[in-house]
């Protein structure tokens, strides 16, 4: 197997970059690299003009939150947040206590953990061991903070939260982040830009938008949000499931495609409806329809389906090598 390959990739100094794609397609283990816990066999890692490759990790400019956290369990918040200090004042000259504890102190202040100093890992909530792992990764001011899917163990509201938490976190700072994650609402929510992995290669590099309205492969278009890809003149193009229209008669395409199609299922999702139908012609589609009380969708129903022709974009199969570096 390939651990990954075909990855050029350059971040600008203060980008918040998520690395998306599914279990197993080498973004976690191109973390490690960075990280320095893996050694790259060839190609390059330059951090701010320097190449680390060689360069052992405790001396990276670099610093990482696990999934796990990592805390030491045996240790308050404030000593665990205190340990890098301690232990990179011990290497070489040591730092007074008064500047390590002002500084732990600052970064406690900054993810909101005041008061909380003598508590144990084991007294705090999911929420809470978070931010005492992204202090203890803070206070160090690395050049580059690596998080490798830190919110994974989090309920829905409280990875919602931290999701915003994180991003403004960064902005403060300006720091760098490099961030993995399967999640696509997590990548589109914090990120600058979002580098789209599949089987150890980069499919895509966009903004969000960039990446959920232009797909650039069919598997972009299939893994970042929901996408209908149908054959149009003998192209494959992605369609949106929002930007289908769904009605009776007199519905148009505006110039662009229109199908009469039956409802094969509908799915209720809060705010918004799924509706599953098939064309006369085989085709499966899915539309999205928020659930504003105007229309009642119903299995069986006969329906029209239509979309306009700039709300299609032609993708390519996927794993085909980018044609330009990727920025």
């Amino acid at each position: 197997f390939a651990a990954v390959r075909q990855v050029s990739l350059e971040i600008r100094r203060g980008e918040f970059v998520s690395l998306l794609g599914p279990s197993g397609c080498g973004k976690s283990t191109l973390l490690r690299l960075v990280a320095g816990f893996e050694y790259a066999t060839r190609g390059r890692i330059v951090i701010d003009g320097v190449d680390v490759g060689a360069v052992p990790p405790n001396l990276r400019p670099v610093n990482m939150v696990f999934q796990s956290y990592a805390l030491f369990p045996h240790l308050t918040v404030w000593d665990n947040v205190a340990f890098g200090l301690r232990r990179r004042a011990g290497a070489k000259t040591r730092r007074p206590d008064a500047e390590i504890r002002r500084e732990v102190g600052k970064y406690l202040a900054l993810v909101g953990l005041e008061g909380m100093e003598t508590r144990y890992p084991s007294q705090l909530s999911g929420g809470q061991q978070q931010r005492t792992a992204l202090a203890r990764a803070l206070v160090k001011q690395p050049k580059v903070l690596l998080l490798d899917e830190p919110l994974g163990a989090l309920d829905l509201k409280l990875r919602q939260e931290m999701q915003l938490f994180l991003k403004g976190l960064q902005q403060e700072l300006g720091m760098t982040f490099l961030y993995v994650t399967h999640d696509q609402e997590e990548a589109l929510t914090m990120s600058d830009h979002i580098a789209v992995f599949n089987e150890g290669s980069i499919e895509q590099v966009g903004t969000p938008r960039d990446v959920y309205e232009h797909p650039a492969t069919e598997f972009v278009a299939g893994f970042v949000g929901t996408s209908n890809i149908v054959e149009r003149d003998g192209r494959r193009v992605s369609i949106r499931p929002e930007r289908i229209q769904l009605g009776g008669a007199g519905l148009n395409g505006d110039g662009g495609a229109r199908d009469d199609a039956t409802i094969r299922d509908v799915v209720f999702v809060g705010s918004f409806t799924r509706v599953l139908v098939e064309t006369d012609g085989g085709e499966r589609l899915t539309v999205v329809r928020p659930n504003d009380g105007a229309v009642r969708y119903e299995p069986g129903n006969r329906v029209h389906v239509a979309w306009r022709d700039e709300d299609t974009y032609e993708v390519q199969p996927p794993n085909q090598p980018l044609q330009q570096e990727v920025r």
